[in-house]
Parts: structure tokens; C-alpha cells; sequence
């Protein structure tokens, strides 16, 4: 089995550097749609987070693929800096705390990154228990592929080394999934025009 996992287009938000976490549920952007172009060879299924930015994704590489919903796969909840960006979180003093920390704390009204990674992880190894099908797509959000790879991947890196751009993911080997809870990189994947 193989697994690939991909990161949701560009929105508006994401332009001016805003988090965008799972309480905010906005469509891709004009341009995050115009880069985005179809897979050659789409699965029968595709899993997405439920949020639109995920599903519309998936709708475009993925046109006539079954569409279904892991909510518990959504992005980070960034709870009161949802929606915002640096600039105008920089005078607010529980976002530098937040960020001095590494960004490891709870996000006032939101989760850290441990609660974000836990929840994160427990999704995606139930869904891959209980893929039947060869290719596992799932379209999904920075933080969660990061969250992820962080967790289940070889070679080992740290959770922001994982990062990729939007309409970018990564391949993996899932052959030993369930004997070894682990997953082999086989190369990065970018369905964004060039």
C-alpha cells in the first residue's frame, strides 16, 4: 500500500500570512485554484478533512474520485489567533509568549501542539487500519501532514521539516504499516502548474 499525502491550495488568508486553523473554513483563492492542476492517474477515493479548503482540493485533483471526510484530520485549532497575522498578533502578549515557547503551548481558546498531534495521529492510524485499497490519498493541511510524517515516517525528521508548500505532499511506502506503525519516503509530489 501506498500512502500520499497532499497539502490543501492557497486562500486568501494564507496570502497575507494568516493562520487558518480548523474554525476557519474558507475557500481556496482564485490563484490557489488557477495553480492546481488534475492528477493523471486520480484513486477511487480521496479522504479530506471536510473543510473547504481540503474538499475543493480534492475536487480538482481528484475530479470523480469518492470524497470522504476525516474531520479529526483538520489543521491545528489556533483558537483567538485564527484569522489573523503576525502583525496583528504582535502586540498581543499570549501570542509571543506562545511563540517565544516554540509554539508549543495552547493557543488561548485552542489546542497546543500536543493535543493538536495526538488528535492528529490517532485519526490517520485509524484510517490507515482500516484502508482496504492500495492508494490512499488524503488531502489535508500543513500542520496535519507534519503532524503525521513527524509521528510515523522514515527517515526520521522533526515535525517543521516536514512542511511543504500548497498543492505539495509527499509519497509514502505503507507496506510494513501494520506490523511497524512506519512509513518509507519514497519522494515528494506537487500538483501545482509549473
Amino acid at each position: 500500500m501506498t500512502v500520499e499525502l497532499i497539502r490543501h491550495g492557497s486562500t486568501a488568508l494564507q496570502s497575507r500570512g494568516c493562520y487558518q486553523g480548523r474554525r476557519t473554513d474558507v475557500p481556496l483563492s482564485p490563484e490557489g485554484i488557477a495553480a492546481l492542476c488534475p492528477a493523471e492517474l486520480p484513486p477511487e477515493r480521496v479522504y479530506t478533512t471536510g473543510l473547504r479548503r481540503t474538499a475543493e482540493t480534492a475536487a480538482l485533483l481528484f475530479p470523480g474520485a469518492e470524497r470522504i471526510a476525516v474531520p479529526a484530520l483538520e489543521e491545528m485549532d489556533f483558537g483567538r489567533f485564527e484569522g489573523k497575522n503576525f502583525e496583528e498578533l504582535s502586540d498581543d502578549p499570549d501570542y509571543r509568549a506562545w511563540v517565544e515557547g516554540g509554539c508549543l503551548g495552547r493557543c488561548p481558546g485552542g489546542e497546543s501542539k500536543e493535543e493538536f498531534c495526538r488528535r492528529v495521529c490517532c485519526a490517520f492510524s485509524d484510517l490507515l487500519d482500516g484502508a482496504r485499497e492500495e492508494r490512499v490519498v488524503i488531502v489535508a493541511h500543513g500542520g496535519t501532514l507534519m503532524a503525521a510524517l513527524e509521528r510515523y515516517a522514515l527517515p526520521r525528521r522533526d515535525y517543521f521539516s516536514w512542511h511543504v508548500p500548497c498543492g505539495a505532499g509527499y509519497l509514502l511506502d505503507a507496506s510494513a504499516w501494520r506490523g511497524t506503525r512506519r512509513l518509507t519516503l519514497l519522494g515528494e509530489r506537487n500538483y501545482c502548474k509549473e
